[in-house]
C-alpha cells in the first residue's frame, strides 16, 4: 500500500520527426517534496525514452485523480497514521480508512426494478408480433405500428411487474443483500464476518485473518457479494482495502463542496483558509452523524486476526458504528 505524503509533477517536451511530443508524469514520496520532484522527473524519461522508441501503448500523460485505480497512488491528504494503517481525507472531504491488510468489502442495495426491463431480443420479438398482427386486423402500415407499439409497452409492462413480485418475495434490497452475505458464509463457515449497514447497503469486515488484496479468496468474496468493481480494481491496484468513516457532505447538508474543488490532493492546499474552514464546517455538522451501524456478525466468531481486531476498533470509533446515530 502506498498513500504518499509529498507529490510533484514534471514535464519533457521534445521533437519527434517534426511533431512536438509533451509527457507528462507524477511522482511521489514519504521523505520531501524533493525526492517527490527527482521521482516525477525519473518517471516522465522512462515514459519518453518508451515513447521515442516506438511504444505506443504509454500515455503522454496520467489522469489526475485521487481514487488510484490507474496505477498512481492514492492522493489524497494524509490525516492520521496507526502504524501501517493510514486515514486520509478524499476529494469530496470525508475521512477513509485505507488499510494494506485488513479486508472490507461494501455492498450497494439493488434497486427496485423500474422503467425498461424488457431484454432487446424480446423487444424486437414484441414488435415484429405487434406489428403483423395489426397488419391483418386493420390492413395498413399505420396499423402495424400502432399494434407494436402496444405490444411492446404491454410486454415490457408484464416483464417488470413479474420482477418487482421476485424482488418483493426475496424480502427487498437489504434481504436480498444479506442473502449474498449468508450464502457466501454457509459455504465458507470458517470466515468470521462483521456487518454493518450503511446508508446505501451494507458493509462487510472480515475478523478471522489478514489478506493480501490480491489473493483469489479475495476475488471469491467480492464477486459472491457483487463489490463495486471499481473498489475491486483499486483494492488490487493499490495492494489495499478502503472504508469510509465519516458522512458524505451532501447527506449532512453541506451545500458547498471542499475549498479547493479539485480531484486530487495537492500539499499547497493544507493550511488555504478556505479549506480550513469547510472542514470546520463539515466536521461539526458530521458530530451528528454515523457512517455505517453495526448489526451482527456471521461464521465463525472465535477467529479474531489480532490486526484485524485493532482496526476494527479504530474503524467502529471512527464510523460511531455503535451509537444510535442516523446514517450519511
Amino acid at each position: 500500500m502506498i498513500v504518499p505524503e509529498y507529490w510533484a509533477e514534471a514535464r519533457q517536451q521534445v521533437r519527434r520527426k517534426g511533431r512536438q511530443v509533451t509527457v507528462r508524469r507524477f511522482g511521489w514520496s514519504d521523505e520531501s517534496r524533493q525526492a517527490a520532484q527527482a521521482h516525477a522527473e525519473q518517471r516522465t524519461q522512462e515514459a519518453l525514452d518508451a515513447i521515442l522508441a516506438g511504444r505506443e501503448d504509454v500515455p503522454r500523460r496520467e489522469l489526475r485523480t485521487n481514487y488510484g485505480t490507474h496505477g498512481v497512488p492514492i492522493r489524497e491528504q494524509i490525516v492520521e497514521r496507526h502504524d501501517d494503517v493510514i486515514v486520509t481525507r478524499n476529494s469530496y472531504g470525508a475521512l477513509c480508512l485505507n488499510t494494506p491488510d485488513v479486508l472490507f468489502a461494501d455492498m450497494d442495495f439493488e434497486l427496485r426494478p423500474s422503467g425498461w426491463v424488457l431484454p432487446f431480443a424480446a423487444s424486437v420479438a414484441a414488435l415484429l408480433v405487434g406489428f403483423v398482427a395489426g397488419r391483418v386486423l386493420g390492413g395498413a402500415v399505420m396499423w402495424g405500428v400502432a399494434a407494436a407499439v402496444v405490444v411492446l409497452v404491454a410486454a415490457n409492462r408484464l416483464v417488470l411487474l413479474r420482477r418487482r413480485r421476485r424482488f418483493d418475495r426475496d424480502g427487498g434490497s437489504e434481504r436480498r443483500a444479506m442473502a449474498r452475505v449468508e450464502a457466501f458464509v454457509s459455504q465458507h463457515p470458517e470466515w468470521h464476518l462483521r456487518l454493518y449497514r450503511t446508508p446505501a447497503g451494507l458493509r462487510v469486515l472480515a475478523m478471522h485473518q489478514a489478506f493480501e488484496p490480491r489473493d483469489e479468496a479475495v476475488g471469491r468474496l467480492f464477486a459472491a457479494l457483487r463489490a463495486d468493481p471499481l473498489y475491486s480494481t483499486m483494492c488490487q491496484v493499490q495492494h489495499c482495502f478502503r472504508a469510509r468513516l465519516t458522512a458524505k457532505p451532501w447527506r449532512i447538508g453541506m451545500g458547498r463542496r471542499i475549498r479547493p474543488p479539485v480531484a486530487a490532493w495537492s500539499p499547497e492546499q493544507a493550511h488555504l483558509p478556505e479549506r480550513l474552514a469547510w472542514i470546520a464546517d463539515y466536521e461539526r455538522k458530521a458530530a451528528g452523524f454515523a457512517a455505517c451501524r453495526y448489526i451482527g456478525t456471521l461464521g465463525d466468531d472465535s477467529r479474531i486476526d489480532p490486526k484485524a481486531r485493532r482496526v476494527q476498533e479504530l474503524h467502529d470509533a471512527m464510523t460511531r458504528a455503535g451509537e444510535p446515530l442516523p446514517l450519511a
